[in-house]
């Protein structure tokens, strides 16, 4: 039988040079520098210039000494000095006052010269700041005619898009003034996650899954994004954006619309991006009664992780004292459409929790009468999971009847691990996304409308939790796996999470 042949050249990008805004900060550092210098180790980028901005003061010289120090402590992957001081050449700095109208045309100048051997002029732009930062850098770049005049330009923004969805669609009609939605690549790095990607190819590729891929074979879906790491440096946005902003409106609803949407006509980008807008516009708005009912927010206090002490949110460095900001959220959410009418979406996400875990579980109805006695009452459901990290692996959950006379039930696994299969490293989610933006793939990239939609979901949960009056936070300690309260609202309704 004919397979389709991993063809590791269909990967090799096209001769680029990226601009990067922020190019000293910690986001460069410890993600786009790394993944940039492993893509050049796998011969995936080989003609292109990066181009670092910000406002420090670095000759070439300098800025390749920070990012080689930046390199050794942050690539999680083996390389020799010959192949870090090659990359190095590739790197350039400029200074960049985003206010100055001559900074832009001096990074015009410099962008030209860098670019003199990219004929496609593949430009692209890569918005490692805040968003008020990033309407001022595209007001400056399109003075130059660095944006729509340029064929081949593009530009990547980092989450958050927007704060809620009225600043979401403001940004991106600022955006689409000067940019085509084409060019605009809106980054959640969730998406670039192998496994995130394989649920297309599990439900689509399987007719042992399709089939049975709706509410009358599924009694729920369990979604799982814990976290073990505190705030860490990030305090001044977590301040800002809290869990439901952080997590549950982009990488939770995303990991829903996957999950939930219909077949695309094809794997182009825009057949996967409209199945998922389809999907997100039929989630069942919830009023604040029952916004309050079917979900919970808490926060972390002190606690153990790893056998080691851990301060509560509130004693993190940066964090206010009486900061009510949620670290966890909980809640249950409704589809209304054909395919998953009355089933439960459960959604779980928190820091400082028992273990690092990104997990969906479908879990399948039980056979409508037990077969084999009250031997078997504790027979558990059937449960397809789908592990995004730490590990990439799917697992099948179903009984079998364990050794000797009695009718004893035992849960199997079968398994299926991306390394052991396959033995190689897959591309980094922040590897995929960057080279698909070099290659204009813009299939793992959140649309204009989609982002606003996301935004309409989430704002009602955002406004009842933060102006409920009186209420006071559950607490949950640290290396849990959150509050008790959480679990007493959702097992009211029979449910046991399958991750603990």
């Amino acid at each position: 039988m004919a397979q389709c042949a991993a063809n590791k050249n269909t990967f090799l990008a096209k001769p680029f040079t990226l601009l990067i805004f922020g190019g000293s900060g910690d986001l460069s550092q410890r993600k786009l520098l790394p993944s940039l210098f492993h893509l050049f180790q796998q011969k995936l980028i080989k003609r292109f210039s990066i181009l670092a901005l910000g406002r420090r003061e670095f000759s070439d010289d300098a800025y390749r000494k920070l990012m080689k120090k930046a390199l050794r402590e942050f690539a999680d992957f083996k390389f020799t000095a010959q192949e870090l001081n090659d990359f190095l050449r590739f790197l350039h700095y400029q200074v960049v006052d985003i206010n100055n109208a001559d900074s832009y045309k001096a990074l015009c100048e410099r962008t030209t010269l860098l670019a003199k051997n990219d004929k496609e002029r593949n430009l692209l732009y890569y918005l490692a700041v805040s968003p008020k930062s990033a309407e001022q850098i595209i007001k400056g770049l399109a003075k130059r005619s660095l944006c729509r005049q340029e064929k081949n330009a593009k530009i990547i923004m980092e989450k958050p898009f927007g704060r809620d969805e009225k600043s979401a669609a403001r940004l991106n009609a600022f955006i689409l003034q000067e940019f085509d939605e084409h060019q605009v690549y809106r980054i959640d790095h969730y998406l670039g996650k192998e496994t995130v990607q394989n649920i297309l190819f599990l439900r689509f590729a399987n007719t042992i899954f399709e089939p049975l891929w709706n509410h009358e074979h599924i009694a729920n879906v369990q979604i799982t994004v814990a976290e073990q790491l505190g705030v860490e440096n990030r305090a001044q946005f977590y301040e800002q954006a809290g869990v439901m902003r952080d997590i549950v409106q982009n990488h939770i609803m995303q990991l829903i619309s996957l999950v939930a949407m219909e077949p695309p006509v094809g794997f182009a980008a825009d057949y996967i991006r409209d199945e998922k807008v389809k999907l997100l516009r039929s989630l069942r708005p919830m009023t604040r009664a029952e916004i309050i009912k079917n979900s919970v927010i808490a926060q972390y206090s002190g606690g153990v992780i790893a056998g080691k002490k851990v301060p509560a949110y509130r004693r993190e460095h940066g964090i206010a004292r009486d900061s009510t900001v949620p670290t966890y959220f909980a809640g249950k959410f409704y589809i209304d459409n054909w395919r998953w009418e009355g089933v439960p979406f459960y959604v779980r996400t928190g820091k400082r929790m028992a273990q690092r875990a990104t997990e969906i579980v479908i879990e399948f109805k039980q056979p409508p009468q037990q077969l084999f006695g009250k031997e078997c009452a504790g027979l558990k459901p059937n449960a397809l999971i789908l592990t995004i990290q730490p590990t990439e692996e799917i697992k099948l959950c179903f009984s079998v009847k364990y050794p000797g006379p009695e009718n004893r039930p035992h849960v199997e696994k079968m398994q299926f691990n991306y390394q052991d299969v396959f033995h190689t490293v897959s591309l980094s989610a922040y590897e995929r996304l960057l080279i698909d933006a070099m290659r204009s793939d813009l299939t793992l990239f959140t649309r204009a409308d989609e982002v606003e939609i996301l935004w309409s979901i989430i704002d009602p949960l955002i406004k009842v939790w933060e102006r409920r009056r009186n209420y006071q936070l559950p607490q949950y300690k640290a290396g849990s796996w959150g509050p008790s309260v959480a679990d007493l609202l959702l097992e009211r309704d029979g449910f046991k999470w399958q991750i603990r």
